[in-house]
């Protein structure tokens, strides 16, 4: 008998205790890891200087690839006919020879992510999501791989695509395929490529998905768009974005949610950890990688002061730059106010910033009025999921000339010289020109895990076709896992103390509704 996990609806509290009641989950111990790195060959033109180097260890050295000066950079992944060393076909990727650099990436980012290996030994054995058929959609890169492996460790088949066209780490990518997954991903896709790839993962000849894994809600989009029949086998969707649930609840108020969700983006683990600790770190990594810029003294504004936006912001305070920040919410603009930011309009500031940062969920907050009044060399950036924050489409008109510094990096050049520093044509910064901590995306690759174990071995009708978030218990779950790290000790409540304050010794000690 499978155990089963429970989780809150919104609009449900009294089941939520009884389901909480019902959660019970063994502490999970860190197995060790082992670390390999790689170097570059000695080249051959510098022989004279490699004489006092041994030749052991010269021979040792292997190439590291790199996914922006590939030499099948011409040729459309599309167009190869490529197998793994099984003689497996079933897969689209930009190079399957990379798979071993790809493996080495994987092992290095396994250490940091000893919660979701531990919930991969233990299930092994259990197998909770055997016969589950997991089509996922999310960014591709090493810790993504890592729960991709743990899904299928405890049971699962995995089907997948990137949920964004620049993000996708090709060598990982590889090594994926080549240990038998059917992937369709590889960097810089075009739209059509980006729809392609779903379509190969969500048609298939015999092979159904029963498990939705989204970022972002292109991929439960495409299969209510295309493949409506393929929801009458689905038992749920954990999508982890802004953007996607979004859409899940539009749905759902509309009367059209044929399945029921589980809202991962609104989870306590989720929107403390990932999005702000994980944006504060990663902002100025894909900044300096792509634009070369130094940060003191710049004038900056993060237009959104959520999470993602409180993230970026205490990094860029912390280096020196001015930071400005707009926001619609009363409350989060309060917040901003009280930590030393200026509260502005776009429109005040637009002509002597030196760089803008979208994190709002929203569309169209940068308009091309806006970019008419920027300054010469002005940096043009989104955090946030979406591609929708930056009207880049605006920004396609014959006046205006692009030209192509470097991947990720485009000068947007107007008829009198001035230009402006599009950064990833208006993606997410951190995933398309750097990468997360891996950590920090740990943590939320365990919460997912945990949503998908819960969705697939409820019984039936625990849940309805709504909009569910994960319940605090899980949330306190995932984050003493990842506790173990620091070698932690938690004070523990007499039963005095838990009686006075109304809550288990044990926990949940946050009510549902906090965030």
């Amino acid at each position: 008998m499978r155990k089963a996990y429970s989780l809150v609806n919104r609009t449900d509290i009294r089941e939520s205790k009884e389901a909480v009641q019902s959660l019970h989950i063994k502490q999970i111990k860190f197995p060790e890891q082992t670390e390999e790195f790689n170097k570059r060959p000695t080249k051959t033109a510098r022989r004279s200087l490699s004489r006092s180097i041994s030749q052991s260890s010269a021979e040792s050295h292997s190439p590291v690839p790199s996914d922006s000066d590939s030499s099948l950079d011409e040729i459309s992944p599309q167009d190869k006919q490529q197998k793994n060393s099984k003689g497996q076909t079933d897969f689209c990727v930009k190079d399957i020879k990379q798979a071993h650099f790809g493996r080495r990436e994987i092992q290095i980012v396994e250490q940091e992510m000893g919660a979701l290996i531990a919930l991969k030994l233990r299930g092994q054995g259990d197998k909770p999501l055997a016969g589950a058929k997991i089509v996922g959609c999310t960014h591709i890169t090493a810790q993504t791989a890592v729960l991709i492996e743990t899904l299928s460790a405890l049971g699962a088949e995995c089907r997948w695509a990137a949920c964004n066209i620049f993000s996708t780490h090709n060598a990982v990518a590889a090594a994926l395929a080549e240990e038998g997954f059917p992937l369709f991903a590889w960097k810089g896709e075009t739209e059509e490529d980006f729809w392609w790839c779903i379509e190969r993962c969500v048609n298939v000849d015999r092979w159904q998905p029963n498990m939705i894994l989204d970022d972002g809600g292109d991929l439960t989009h495409w299969i209510y768009k295309k493949h409506p029949e393929i929801l009458q086998n689905i038992k749920g969707v954990v999508e982890e974005s802004v953007n996607g649930v979004h859409r899940l609840y539009q749905l759902s108020k509309a009367g059209k949610l044929c399945v029921p969700a589980i809202n991962v983006n609104d989870s306590v683990t989720k929107q403390k950890f990932d999005n702000m600790y994980c944006c504060r770190e990663s902002i100025l990594d894909g900044l300096r990688k792509t634009a070369d810029v130094m940060f003191g003294g710049k004038q900056v504004v993060v237009c959104g002061y959520g999470e993602v936006g409180k993230g970026c912001c205490a990094a860029l305070k912390a280096m020196g730059s001015v930071v400005y920040v707009t926001e619609v919410d009363p409350i989060c603009a309060l917040q901003a106010c009280m930590n030393g930011l200026r509260l502005v309009k776009l429109s005040e500031v637009i002509r002597t910033v030196d760089i803008i940062i979208t994190c709002t969920g929203n569309k169209n907050v940068v308009v091309r009025e806006h970019m008419d009044r920027m300054k010469n060399g002005c940096i043009v950036c989104n955090m946030g999921h979406s591609n929708t924050e930056i009207d880049v489409a605006s920004l396609r008109t014959p006046e205006l000339r692009w030209l192509r510094v470097r991947p990720n990096l485009d000068h947007i050049i107007w008829p009198d010289g001035k230009r402006i520093l599009l950064l990833a044509k208006g993606r997410l910064l951190n995933l398309s020109c750097s990468t997360v901590p891996t950590y920090v995306f740990s943590i939320t690759a365990t919460t997912q895990a945990l949503a998908l174990i819960e969705l697939y071995n409820a019984p039936e009708g625990r849940y309805k076709q709504d909009v569910y978030l994960l319940p605090k218990k899980m949330d306190e779950y995932v984050a003493s896992l990842h506790l173990q790290t620091f070698e932690a000790h938690l004070t523990e409540l007499t039963d005095e103390q838990a009686k006075y304050l109304g809550v288990n010794k044990t926990g949940p000690f946050k009510p549902y509704y906090y965030r």
